[in-house]
Formats: structure tokens, C-alpha cells, sequence
């Protein structure tokens, strides 16, 4: 196939995630392929400037596009006195005094950004940040005005559509004098680089109608990815040789705990479903996922292999327990085991009893006429079995189901609790054993309790101070019967300590925020790569470049469309067939003059 350079250019580069997707831009229709191939780019950040060299393989221009009164009311002051407005040679400079095929811009869209009220938007700083573009432009079509480019492209966050409409119209009227026809379109990065973000933004396309009169098809959209697809492709945050970009921020514990009860697909919003009460959560603890010696009461597998055997080798501190399958028909094991009727009983020793091994057994014999009535119950209406001597609940009849409350006064004050302001029944001989004056509600609480009381000196669920001494420790110290809790300190952050954790959420995940080289896979930036460094060490920084970048994958789809549409141009074709939508559709009999440049109509 016959190369054919497509040469681009891009004016507000940022970090060159444009440049670097035009750069992997495929064409290739009538026996012509296209190579793209940048000429350079222009920014005012010079620490942007520097990625873009890296990014995109060709050095930048640092270069400010404000007028002296856009300057004066963005910055609030005077430019320094070394400073010149640009010029349309400045521009031609930039890109090596090459004529590009394509323009693509993408100025500052804050004074648009739905992060920023109409009120604040509407201040002579900011409308001086949108008068940016329209000169920006402006320079770059007399930088080529004599022959311009083929296609000039426009980036921009969706609402420049509603908040920029009379700057999009100003926009529109200057290209056509130039020869140009417009389109306003919006896409979705996500969609046309196949990533696993949703990105919409806003494209105005101008196609040189003269130039170029075949119809512009959009690209083809993707499914977006989940973000596992492309974050698990690197290591784990903070994994040693991950490098500084790929470290988690440092938050404030009450936000790691903010994150860890959002629910996952939802926000802040979730959160208002949680019961508070002085200030703690009603329903959920949060405790340390090791607590205490790690693995403890840890049961081993029977076939799986123990850890090491040490002098501290119980149950609480680790993981020296088995799961034994033997119980079920083993002799040893047989701790109350119980033998059917038929089976051979084992050796007899002097352990024989339930405790000690399979000592008892299923005796079948019960259906005899002896102890048919054991633990029987008479209906209240039926007669009685004879009254033996041994006439009690298990050796006959002798009980009965009485539907009898108990009446105050009659003979039936058993287990009864009497109230503190009435006189107790007589006291007899078997009060105690559920009989006569049994016991008391007492109303009385231990606020009054005095030195030498058991619960006053015993400490019951005591909790001692972190720099206090403990007391003697017993064989029986437990939480309940004395000072053995300690008020630890370590555990729970104050709320306002900067901190990387990890709080296993209610849904057995991690909820953290991306690492800045996340951020940057998710924009296409890189997919395995945890090699990349932005120029300078601030986070802050590095976000804000990457978060303005455009996706190189989205980028790349862009340019292999116009890429083939200038091809088609180039080989004669004016007209063919396409399965998406047209981006910029001129009349069908003007697509046939090739001496009249054609009229175009959205």
C-alpha cells in the first residue's frame, strides 16, 4: 500500500494524551494507509510541556495564547515586562514551520465546568479564560491561512454547549469565513476507546469543505470495561518498586471510615442510612482483623500440614487445633459414644463410664410393660395410674398438667417472687427450695454500694488505663470478674489523623480511592506499565494534568476516522457508504462539485 503522511498538530496539549492517541491513528482505504505523525504542540504549563515530550515523542512549545487584557484580567496584574503577545508566526514556529493536516485543541474548559457556579463563571476572570479560545483559534487559522488545515477540532466538557453557546456560535462564524463547515457533537470517551470510565465531552469538527468533501462518519463505540479489567493489570498500592505514583493519599481516619460504610456503586448519600447515636455507630464495631496472636483458635485440616510447634502451642494463640474425622467410629475418641444393639462392645477397663469411651447403649427393650409410665403426664381430666411406693416423676404417673393459675392466698406459692412493699407468706422450713417465701423483687440498685461490697472492690468489667499498672493477675482473670480490659490507644485513630489504612467493608471488599497511576489507566494512559513518572512530585499536580488529558485510546479513534476520510479525499472519492452516524453532513448534490466548495447544512 502507497504511505500517506497525515501530519497533526495540537494547540492547549496539556500532557500530550491527545497527541499520543493520533499518533497510534489507523487509516488504510483504495490502496493508500495513512502514518500520522505530530508536529508539536503548545501549552502555557511548562511541567505539562515536559510530559508532553515524553508522551508524545516531540518536544513542545511553552507558549502563553492570552492577549495583554486577557492576562491583566485572569492574573490580576500586569504580564512581566520580558512578555509578548503571541502571534501567528509563533505558531507556525511550534509546529516546525509544517503544515498540519489536523488541528486539535482542547482549552481550559473551567470557566464551562459544572464545578463552578454561573455567578463565578460569569467574572471578567473567567470569561477572560473563554475569550482564550477564541483566540487560540484565531492565531491558528492565520498561521495557515494560505493554505490551511484539512480539520480543526474543538475538546471541550459538555456544558460549553448551554453555558458557551454565544462563544460556540462566535467559534462557528469565524471558521466559516475561513472556509470551514461545523458540527457540534458529543461522545463518550469511554465508549470510543473501549475504557473503563465514562467520559462525556463535547467535539466541535470543522472539515475544510473545499478540501475535503467526503461526509466525516463518527467512530465506532465499545462497551465500556470494569475497572478491575484494567486496574488489576497492576500491582497491589504501595507494593514495593510500584513507584511513586502508584501510592495511596494519606486520608483522615473518619474518611477511611466514611469510604468503608459507602455502599459500592453508591456515595455519600448511602450513608444517611446509618443509625448514629453521641456521635458512634449504633450497629457495627470496628475491631482489627488480626486481633490478638494471628491465627488464633485456628483449626488445622487433617491433611493439611501444621505450623511450627512452639513451648505457647494453645489454642488461643495460633492455630493448634485439628479437625479430626476420626470421631465418628473411632474407639479412643468415643467420649459418650453410644453402641447399638447389635454391635460388639470394646475392651472393658476401669475408665468404663460415658466420659471415658462408647459406654452406653441403644437398648431396644423399652416397649416392655415396665416403666411404661415413666415421666408421664396425666391429663388434667383423666384418672390416675396406681400410686406405688415409688411414686415420683420417673418411676410412674405421678405427674399431672394443672390448668390452675396461682390464686394469692391458696397453697401454691411456689418459686413465687413476692414485691418489695408487701408481707412475705410464712416462712417455713422449706423456704429456699421453691416453697413459701421464696424471694423478693428488690428494687434497690448497687448506686449505693459502700466499701467492702464483692462488686465494689472485686472491679467487675474493669477497664484499666493505657499508662496504669495492672493488678496481680489470677488463674480466673476474666473481663467479667475484675480489671482485666485495658482502654487501648492504638487501635482506633483520632478522627482528624492523616493515615493509609485498610477497613474490610460490609461487602468483604476494600474501599480506597485510586492511586494516581490508576487514574492514569483509567484514561488510557497506560495499561500495564507502573513505570510512568510525571515531570514534578506533587500529586495534586500530576491529577489535575491527567484528569485534563484527552484518552489516548479515545483520541486514536478520532483520528483513524478522519484520518480515512482524508484518504477518501485524497483518492478522489467523494462519496461512500458508512455503517455509523455522519459527523458533518454536506448537501449530496454539492458532494459531487469539485469546483463549487459546497454549501454545507447540519
Amino acid at each position: 500500500m502507497n504511505k500517506m503522511e497525515i501530519r497533526h498538530f495540537h494547540l492547549f496539549c496539556g500532557i500530550g494524551g491527545g497527541a499520543a492517541g493520533f499518533n497510534r491513528g489507523q487509516a488504510r482505504i483504495n490502496g493508500l494507509e495513512g502514518k500520522f505523525r505530530c508536529l508539536g504542540g503548545i501549552d502555557v504549563d511548562p511541567n505539562a510541556i515536559k510530559d508532553f515530550n515524553t508522551v508524545s515523542g516531540v518536544p513542545g512549545a511553552v507558549l502563553d495564547l492570552f492577549d495583554r487584557q486577557q492576562y491583566i484580567d485572569w492574573h490580576g496584574q500586569e504580564p512581566p515586562s520580558d512578555w509578548q503577545e503571541a502571534t501567528p508566526d509563533d505558531i507556525r514556529r511550534a509546529a516546525g514551520n509544517e503544515r498540519p493536516h489536523m488541528v486539535f485543541t482542547s482549552p481550559p474548559c473551567k470557566g464551562f465546568s459544572g464545578l463552578l457556579s454561573q455567578r463565578v463563571s460569569a467574572t471578567k476572570r473567567y470569561q477572560a479564560l473563554n475569550r482564550l479560545t477564541v483566540r487560540g483559534l484565531w492565531l491558528t487559522l492565520e498561521a495557515w491561512r494560505d493554505d490551511p488545515p484539512e480539520f480543526v477540532l474543538l475538546e471541550n466538557v459538555p456544558r460549553i454547549a448551554t453555558r458557551g453557546g454565544p462563544l460556540l456560535d462566535q467559534l462557528e462564524a469565524m471558521l466559516s469565513h475561513y472556509g470551514y463547515t461545523v458540527a457540534r457533537t458529543t461522545h463518550d470517551c469511554g465508549e470510543l476507546g473501549g475504557l473503563a470510565q465514562s467520559r462525556r465531552r463535547f467535539l466541535l469538527v470543522a472539515r475544510h469543505a473545499e478540501k475535503v468533501p467526503p461526509f466525516l462518519y463518527e467512530p465506532v463505540t465499545r462497551p465500556l470495561r470494569g475497572v478491575g479489567e484494567v486496574i488489576g493489570k497492576l500491582p497491589v498500592p504501595g507494593t514495593p518498586g510500584a513507584g511513586a505514583m502508584h501510592q495511596l493519599p494519606s486520608l483522615q481516619w473518619k474518611t477511611w471510615v466514611r469510604l468503608a460504610f459507602v455502599e459500592a456503586g453508591s456515595d455519600w448519600r448511602s450513608l444517611r442510612r446509618l443509625a448514629i447515636e453521641n456521635g458512634y455507630l449504633r450497629d457495627y464495631l470496628i475491631t482489627p482483623e488480626r486481633y490478638g496472636h494471628r491465627g488464633a483458635l485456628g483449626v488445622v485440616g487433617w491433611d493439611e500440614t501444621a505450623g511450627t510447634v512452639t513451648g505457647q502451642s494453645r489454642p488461643a494463640n495460633g492455630r493448634f487445633s485439628v479437625a479430626d474425622p476420626r470421631y465418628p467410629g473411632g474407639h479412643e475418641y468415643g467420649q459418650y459414644g453410644v453402641r447399638t444393639w447389635s454391635e460388639t462392645c470394646g475392651a472393658v477397663s476401669g475408665q468404663s463410664a460415658p466420659g471415658g469411651g462408647r459406654y452406653a447403649i441403644a437398648d431396644p427393650r423399652l416397649s416392655g410393660v415396665r416403666h411404661n409410665n415413666v415421666y408421664r403426664i396425666i391429663p388434667w381430666d383423666r384418672h390416675s395410674a396406681a400410686v406405688t411406693a415409688g411414686g415420683g416423676p420417673s418411676a410412674g404417673g405421678l405427674a399431672v398438667a394443672d390448668p390452675r393459675p396461682h390464686i394469692p392466698g391458696k397453697p401454691f406459692p411456689k418459686y413465687r417472687v413476692t414485691p418489695f412493699a408487701q408481707p412475705a407468706h410464712t416462712v417455713i422450713a422449706g423456704s429456699g427450695k421453691g416453697e413459701g417465701a421464696f424471694a423478693v423483687a428488690d428494687p434497690r440498685t448497687g448506686i449505693d454500694r459502700h466499701q467492702g461490697d464483692h462488686y465494689l472492690t472485686a472491679n467487675h468489667y474493669g477497664v484499666l488505663p493505657w499508662d496504669a499498672p495492672s493488678g496481680s493477675v489470677t488463674a480466673s482473670a476474666k473481663h467479667d470478674n475484675g480489671q482485666w480490659s485495658v482502654a487501648d490507644p492504638r487501635e482506633l485513630p483520632a478522627p482528624t489523623d492523616n493515615l493509609v489504612t485498610m477497613i474490610r467493608a460490609l461487602d468483604n471488599t476494600w474501599h480506597r480511592p485510586f492511586t494516581t497511576l490508576e487514574l492514569a489507566a483509567l484514561q488510557g494512559l497506560v495499561d500495564t506499565d507502573n513505570d510512568l513518572t510525571l515531570c514534578g512530585n506533587s500529586h495534586s499536580a500530576w491529577r489535575e494534568r491527567i484528569g485534563n488529558m484527552v484518552p489516548p485510546p479515545a483520541a486514536q479513534a478520532i483520528a483513524s476516522v478522519m484520518g480515512t476520510t482524508l484518504l477518501l479525499a485524497w483518492s478522489g472519492e467523494t462519496f461512500v457508504l458508512g455503517s455509523t452516524p455522519i459527523w458533518v453532513r454536506p448537501l449530496a448534490i454539492a458532494a459531487t462539485i469539485k469546483n463549487n466548495p459546497p454549501q454545507d447544512t447540519l
